[in-house]
This record gives structure tokens, C-alpha cells and sequence, in this order.
């Protein structure tokens, strides 16, 4: 029997979901849930308006050291300095220089080097902790108004180079 648009309301409610339906409706619930936008600052405790957080790891055995605490102590200094490379990224920016080379519609050489410049003070440590027996993760977390002052200085710095001041 076919639904017309002008078949009252109460009529449809009364009709209920085949198999079809139901299967639609419960892939609907599950993919509502990957497009749920979450912020990586939501994890942390830590709202938008406060700053960003960055982590950073180190792989304990790749270290230099002449014991494993050396190169555990290494390798915590190495996830720290990663964390204030991800922390530099997102204030900002990250350099990007890409090329390729293309012979005979065929790419032959591809090359991509990335760079990220600034300077990043007043980072607090949320954390430094072992992740299983052969990694470290270290999370910074930098205020809005420290990025802010960052920025500032950033700019001010940009606009006496380009003057050619010193």
C-alpha cells in the first residue's frame, strides 16, 4: 500500500519499524558517534578558552646511555622535547617545503622536509609517564595568555626584522 503526503500523522506513528529500518536507524546512532567533534584539550581537564596541550614521546631504547636508567632519563628528556616541538607547531605553525620530479609522467623523486621556528616559554608539565616498558609521554600545557604574549612578541620580532631595524 503506498504513503501518500497528504495521510495523517497518527496514521504513520501507528506503522512500525521493519528490519530495514531498525538497521538504519542503529547505523545512524553509530556513525553520529565519529562525527562527534572532540578537542584534544577535552581529555586533559583543560577548557578551550585555558590554552592547548601538547604531547610528545620517546622510544626508551632508541637512547643513548651507558645503563637503562640513562637512557630512561633520556628518553623522558626526549619525549619532553617533543612535546614542546608539537607545542611550537601549534602556535606557530609548521613549515612545509615539498618537490618532486616528474619523467615521462612518472613521479621519479619525491621529497618533503618540514620545519617548525619560535620561541616557547612558560609551558607547565601536565605529565611524564611510562607508557608500557619501552615508551615515555610527556603533556605540556601552555595558557591562552601565555600564547598570546608568545604571539605578540612573535609579531613585534617579524615587523623590526622586515624594517630592517635591529
Amino acid at each position: 500500500m503506498p504513503m501518500y503526503f497528504d495521510q495523517p500523522i497518527r496514521d504513520l506513528a501507528k506503522k512500525r519499524p521493519g528490519p530495514r529500518g531498525l538497521w538504519v536507524g542503529v547505523i545512524c546512532l553509530a556513525l553520529s558517534g565519529c562525527i562527534t567533534p572532540v578537542r584534544v584539550d577535552d581529555h586533559y581537564q583543560m577548557s578551550h578558552e585555558e590554552g592547548i596541550v601538547a604531547t610528545g614521546y620517546a622510544v626508551i631504547a632508541s637512547q643513548r646511555g651507558d645503563t637503562p636508567a640513562q637512557q630512561r632519563l633520556m628518553a623522558i628528556k626526549a619525549s619532553k622535547l617533543d612535546a614542546y616541538r608539537a607545542l611550537a607547531e601549534q602556535v606557530y605553525g609548521q613549515y612545509v617545503n615539498a618537490t618532486g620530479t616528474m619523467v615521462d609522467m612518472s613521479i621519479t623523486e619525491a621529497q618533503m622536509k618540514s620545519r617548525v621556528e619560535g620561541v616557547i616559554y612558560g609551558a607547565t608539565v601536565v605529565s611524564i609517564t611510562p607508557i608500557g616498558e619501552e615508551t615515555y609521554e610527556t603533556r605540556l600545557m601552555l595558557s591562552r595568555n601565555t600564547i598570546r604574549e608568545l604571539v605578540y612578541n612573535y609579531l613585534q620580532r617579524s615587523s623590526i626584522d622586515s624594517s630592517g631595524g635591529d
